[in-house]
């Protein structure tokens, strides 16, 4: 039965991951379309400050009511769990409310003094009432993956995604193409919109889910929440402020070093709005992984169970690699096809080329940022990722203004080199795990060229394809198939890794 509940889980994550991401890719060239390159990089500030708001408003609400309901969950206490996800929540909605009225009040002086332009006071506005219903769907989604019940939430993500893309385009074909302040403005309200539809599913999911339990019962205290609450928070409030500044400085020293700043909303807007969220398309399935195995993880860490953390540790760690390593060589081998495909730009292509071998580390760092968190070594992640703005800031600050893009790009390979690797260290010396280099990063880089080369073999005879994503799709599938036959004869990637008990036999 656990096998069975594992592989339906995993089979809904990945497909409501991929659905979402296809969706939500969809969306962005639709919209990138519609305001350019410019506007993308105008909302893509607007939401680097509405994010420092959402953190204020949810940061460590999922993992709080998660923490509480899976300890009441496993003793049976319906009762009391009914009652402490409803003290949760209305804490949520208390410090929700303070944030939207904190950006609904203060959205001139933060459009003006952060992101620097009026045009961005308005969607500010219009973002601020979507605070307190995202903080609410946040202690229920927290509360749903406590009692292992993936359904709801994925069934909210795509009820919100289905109503955010059909009201945002239903606005953007009345407004003008290029009319960036009223384009974003309807953007903006979509993501409200939807943040309230969400909402009202969650909310009604789970009073379905708790009709069975009788009212009243002994809630846990507040105290007890806040000092749950607190230590989280607190180190996402630090780290979104520090990517606030960060990425508040970015157009301003690309303005510097290009003399405009027009030009440097629009190359800003190209990278962070349409080149990364490319790449971190195939992070849905991972996304499921980390979904499933972290729990386990946990456990495995409560029980003192070392054998099991290594062996979850070794898996996770390999499954992330061998995965990452085929999109970097995927994206890498076809980025300016990508490019044009979608957004009709060599400039994003070329953007995509250059970090495209940088996925793996990108993939690994979100990876194993939630293996130690899962571990309880919150206090290790805050340190590194502190660490790592300040070098960010600094080195933007220094290398922006003289080099524009390119110096961008360096600080993102360095940003990622060194953040990957101070939390792979504190990974594998807290489960005493060796990383094996030959067969989870050589072998897998060799099987990622000798795919590129075949697929480049192939490519005289995938020219008379007439679709050109027609073909890049086939090229795809050459480099894909060369890459997993190698992998799967090489032993870099077992069946067994992605099956419920996978680590049984290595432990054995």
């Amino acid at each position: 039965m656990r096998g069975k509940s594992y592989l339906k889980n995993a089979a809904l994550l990945t497909a409501t991951g991929l659905l979402l991401r296809a969706a939500g890719m969809v969306f962005r060239v639709y919209v990138a379309a519609r305001i350019g390159a410019g506007g993308m990089g105008l909302y893509q500030l607007i939401m680097t400050v509405y994010g420092l708001f959402v953190t204020l408003a949810t940061a460590g609400l999922p993992a709080v009511s998660a923490r509480v309901v899976s300890g009441l969950a496993a003793r049976g206490e319906l009762t009391r769990l009914r009652a402490c996800a409803k003290r949760v929540a209305l804490l949520g909605a208390a410090l929700s409310l303070l944030g939207a009225a904190a950006l609904f009040f203060g959205a001139e002086i933060a459009a003006g003094v952060f992101v620097q332009d009026a045009r961005a006071a308005l969607p500010l506005r219009i973002l601020a009432p979507s605070l307190p219903f995202m903080a609410v769907s946040a202690v229920l989604r927290g509360c749903f993956l406590a009692l292992r019940e993936v359904g709801p939430n994925a069934r909210a993500q795509i009820f919100e995604q289905m109503m955010r893309i059909g009201f945002v385009a239903l606005l953007l074909t009345r407004i003008p193409p290029g009319d960036v302040a009223p384009a974003c403005a309807a953007v903006v309200l979509g993501n409200t919109v939807s943040e309230a539809a969400s909402w009202a599913y969650m909310a009604l999911s789970w009073r379905r889910r708790m009709r069975a339990a009788p009212p009243g019962g002994a809630a846990v205290a507040t105290r007890r929440v806040l000092k749950l609450l607190v230590p989280i928070a607190a180190s996402q409030y630090v780290t979104s402020a520090l990517h606030t500044v960060e990425n508040i400085l970015v157009p301003s020293c690309l303005a510097s070093f290009l003399l405009s700043r027009d030009a440097a909303l629009e190359q800003y807007g190209a990278l962070k709005g349409m080149a990364l969220p490319v790449l971190f398309f195939p992070f849905s399935f991972l996304n499921t992984l980390s979904t499933l195995l972290m729990p386990e993880i946990t456990r495995a860490h409560v029980r003192g169970d070392k054998e099991r953390l290594a062996a979850l540790t070794r898996r996770t760690l390999r499954i992330t690699l061998s995965i990452s390593v085929l999109a970097g060589g995927l994206f890498t081998a076809y980025a300016y096809d990508i490019g044009e495909i979608l957004y009709q730009s060599r400039e994003i292509g070329f953007y995509i080329s250059v970090l495209g071998p940088l996925m793996p580390l990108m993939y690994l760092e979100s990876m194993v940022d939630g293996m130690l968190k899962g571990m309880d070594l919150q206090a290790a992640t805050f340190r590194y990722t502190t660490l790592d703005s300040a070098v960010r800031i600094a080195l933007i600050l220094l290398l922006l203004p003289r080099f524009g893009m390119k110096g961008f790009l360096f600080v993102m390979l360095t940003s990622n080199l060194l953040t990957s690797l101070l939390n792979l260290g504190a990974l594998l010396r807290a489960t005493g795990v060796r990383f094996e280099l030959l067969s989870w990063a050589a072998l897998p880089a060799l099987c990622a060229v000798s795919g590129a080369l075949a697929a480049r073999a192939a490519a005289p005879l995938l020219c008379a394809v007439p679709s050109r994503p027609l073909g890049v799709c086939l090229g795809g599938a050459v480099l894909s198939a060369v890459y997993l036959a190698l992998m799967l004869l090489g032993g870099g990637v077992r069946v067994r890794d992605f099956l419920p008990g996978g680590t049984d036999a290595e432990e054995k």
